[in-house]
């Protein structure tokens, strides 16, 4: 077996043991490693070029991620969008800092005249690269402070893992925190030249303060760490663990005061938005988020199982892996580096524990911890591996002949790995239409100045106006769904007095915390130039939800892409890629729908411009005001 690096302990086929506590100054400055700074460039490439493949393919997964996050971008950047309850200055729960920062980085694209989709693709890609920069820092040190091997197979989890090929480009304050997850694990586990607490603390800090502020439980474990080693060190070492602390709450702090200026300007009200959205989910007397749905215990046990599957289960077993480990095999390990160890596996337990009893449940809020999930997964694997390998004829693993063992480990990565590229697939293939549907408004050249492009039961599939032709608008129409649908940001002109962004800060009508339907956001189906709708075998038809296609008197099919039928799709066709051949049996084949563009063929009846305001409408802002 080749030597455990990142270690200076002899073992006995061990885990890695990460570096004790160093001296406050270096006896000297580490060795320059030219594989560390190639390998970790080709880190960032393989990572970059997977989460690349996301930003063409991956559908998006959460209606909130467009109506909270890519709608009031476009309204930031073209001017109009649907406006959520949670932006009205009443609630204020969401921060225009997220979104103004992703709109900053679309403007230069957009002045050099690229067109929305091409806007729509730039920020995904820019977050595909963070997010590759983000896991490379972290893979990095991995790779130096535990074990070049666990690097290895973390950067393999990370790049091939279908959870994490939907959140590493997701446009979400959850895949934001994941982002300085990484970055925050990265610092406080490079203990190479000091302690790096106050950056570790203002990492996990702005990922809670800008992103989401949960997500700060995950420093958690590593501010213990630190605490305990204060208390078995002398007093200047908690002196000094004092004003590092101190150093990284200050550092937050003035993040957190730049943010409340910044929302200051657009809600025109001062606001902590961070404390809101804990208010509002812990807190809230309306019911809070329990009333868009509640799940069972074992809802991220299933569903972290379908986005990294065995390398899930191996993550759980991290933990006491290590613990039989460090106990029954390991020679030469401290109590500070059984105690690092211990640490670097717990995040994950952490998070899985504080959101498995919250009611309600959304995949996104695993977002946060996958690192610390793919850490484990490799940490798991290492140790397996390493007892794997062993050539002591005391272990009953030696009398198996090595080859059929090394056999054995390629026949499981490469099935794991397989796993992971059909699921992917499947998605892909499955779900895709929502994003190319509306292609063909563009590229046929169909819609004019001002047309309406309705949705009525996918109106949660819409992937925002991004991905319309300038001048055109999306709008609802009555479906089943009977709960608050999004209403649109003000559009009145800066030049009737309201200044820039009136949206922003002009109280919306109809908005509340309830999820009561307000029917002012639906459109008469009358005035729809186009209809974007499905149609499933088990679709059932009723009379909000009729079959629009086959009334061929008033639409025309424009374009149609197949969508997987998952209610008539057996448990495998929905979990993984499945060929639409003869030969695959019918229990194991997808069931396929269609996903289709209607025009209307008479002409629409003429609603008057959103946005516009007469003068009774005017009069009745600023009475408002």
């Amino acid at each position: 077996m080749p030597s455990l690096g990142g270690s200076t302990a002899r073992q006995r086929d061990g885990p890695p043991i990460p570096a004790s506590k160093p001296a406050a100054r270096p006896a000297s400055k580490p060795q320059p490693n030219a594989h560390l700074s190639y390998s970790t460039w080709s880190a960032f490439g393989l990572l970059l070029t997977f989460h690349g493949l996301g930003v063409l393919y991956s559908p998006i997964q959460d209606c909130d991620e467009v109506f909270n996050y890519w709608e009031p971008t476009h309204y930031l950047t073209h001017g109009h969008g649907f406006q959520t309850w949670e932006y009205s200055p009443d609630y204020a729960i969401r921060s225009w800092v997220y979104a103004g920062l992703h709109a900053l980085v679309m403007l230069p694209i957009k002045l050099l005249g690229a067109n929305k989709r091409a806007q729509f693709i730039f920020l995904r890609y820019v977050l595909a690269v963070i997010c590759a920069a983000c896991e490379t820092r972290l893979y990095a040190k991995v790779t130096t402070t535990l074990n070049p091997r666990v690097a290895n197979f973390f950067l393999m989890i990370l790049a091939t893992s279908p959870g994490m090929f939907h959140a590493s480009i997701s446009y979400l304050p959850s895949s934001f925190a994941m982002y300085f997850t990484c970055l925050g694990m990265a610092a406080f586990m490079d203990w190479r030249g000091g302690l790096r607490t106050a950056q570790g603390i203002w990492m996990f800090g702005i990922g809670a303060v800008l992103g989401w502020p949960f997500a700060a439980a995950l420093s958690i474990p590593f501010l213990l760490e630190e605490a305990f080693l204060a208390t078995i060190s002398d007093k200047a070492g908690e002196i000094e663990l004092f004003w590092r602390i101190i150093d990284g709450v200050t550092r937050t702090l003035i993040t957190l005061v730049l943010q409340m200026a910044i929302d200051a300007f657009f809600y025109k009200k001062f606001v902590v938005v961070p404390l809101h959205i804990v208010l509002y989910n812990i807190f809230s007397k309306a019911g809070g988020p329990d009333l868009y749905g509640t799940e069972p215990w074992h809802f991220y046990l299933r569903n972290l199982f379908l986005n990294f599957h065995v390398w899930f289960v191996l993550a759980l077993l991290a933990l006491p892996l290590q613990i039989v480990q460090h106990s029954f095999r390991t020679k030469g390990a401290t109590r500070t580096s059984y105690l690092r160890g211990l640490t670097f596996l717990t995040p994950l337990y952490l998070w899985l524990a504080i959101f498995t009893i919250q009611p309600h449940k959304e995949e996104r809020f695993m977002y946060p911890a996958y690192p610390a999930l793919a850490l484990n997964a490799a940490m798991s694997l290492h140790i397996i591996l390493a007892n794997l390998g062993s050539t002591d004829s005391r272990d009953l693993v030696a009398r198996i002949p090595v080859q059929l063992r090394f056999f054995g480990i390629l026949t499981f990565v490469f099935s794991a790995l397989a796993i992971s590229a059909l699921r992917t697939a499947g998605t892909m293939t499955a779900y895709g239409a929502p994003l190319s549907i509306y292609d063909s408004l563009r590229t046929a050249n169909l819609t004019k100045t001002g047309a309406f492009i309705c949705l009525g039961k996918e109106w949660y599939r819409f992937p925002s106006h991004y991905l319309l032709p300038s001048e055109t608008r999306a709008k609802f129409v009555k479906s089943e769904f009977s709960g608050l649908l999004p209403g649109e940001f003000s559009e009145i002109p800066g030049s009737q007095g309201f200044g820039v962004f009136p949206g922003t800060w002009l109280v919306p009508p109809g908005m509340n915390d309830g999820n009561k339907e307000d029917m002012a956001k639906y459109t008469d189906i009358k005035r729809c130039d186009f209809l974007v709708d499905s149609h499933l075998p088990s679709t059932e038809v009723t009379s909000l939800e009729p079959s629009y296609v086959r009334d061929e008197k008033t639409w025309e099919k424009v374009a149609c892409e197949p969508f997987l039928d998952a209610a008539s799709t057996g448990v495998l066709g929905r979990l993984l890629w499945m060929p639409d051949l003869p030969f695959v049996p019918k229990q194991f084949r997808r069931v396929w729908g269609e996903y289709y563009l209607l025009k209307r063929r008479t002409r629409p009846l003429v609603e008057k411009r959103a946005g516009v305001m007469d003068g009774t409408a005017r009069q009745g802002v600023e009475n408002m005001l």
